[in-house]
């Protein structure tokens, strides 16, 4: 049985409403559909339970904290051995300037998502993670000149 089996309709409208606004309270969700709020709270429980709700986070704007700058960098590795790619893996994971990273088929092994204070930032991020690890063969970096869309929410 797949997860998704596992959600109803409340659980749905719960997802929805708790990916716009991880703060909504059990009865504020409640009253929008139909449910009390012990009962929210008990599937709220569950769906993080089974791991459907991971992270419950604050999404900050980058400039507002200093990191006005972000890119897409495209990771081609040398090598496709499995250490090597999760070698890579715990790097970027750890690298506090890598807010995404995606393992992709296609010409590049990785896409990150990386934001920083300006080009210096960038340039000394490129030497800590890029240029420094023997492992990439080469990556491309394309600057995001706008933010027209930005988030993490699942269709439910």
């Amino acid at each position: 049985m797949t997860e998704e089996l596992l959600l109803d309709d409340f659980d749905r409208q719960i997802l929805r409403r708790v990916q716009a606004d991880a703060r909504a309270t059990g009865e504020g969700i409640g009253a929008d559909i139909g449910l009390s709020a012990a009962a929210v709270q008990r599937r709220l429980k569950r769906l993080r339970q089974l791991g459907v709700i991971t992270a419950e986070i604050a999404l900050l704007d980058p400039a507002a904290v200093g990191q006005a700058m972000a890119f897409v960098v495209s990771v081609e590795m040398e090598r496709e051995r499995a250490d090597v790619l999760d070698a890579f893996r715990r790097a970027a994971r750890a690298d506090p300037n890598v807010q995404q990273c995606y393992y992709v088929t296609g010409a590049a092994d990785f896409v990150l998502m990386v934001t920083t204070r300006d080009m210096a930032d960038f340039e000394a991020f490129s030497r800590r993670l890029l240029f420094d690890n023997e492992n990439i063969r080469r990556f491309t970096t394309n600057v995001v000149m706008a933010r027209d869309k930005v988030g993490l929410a699942v269709p439910v």
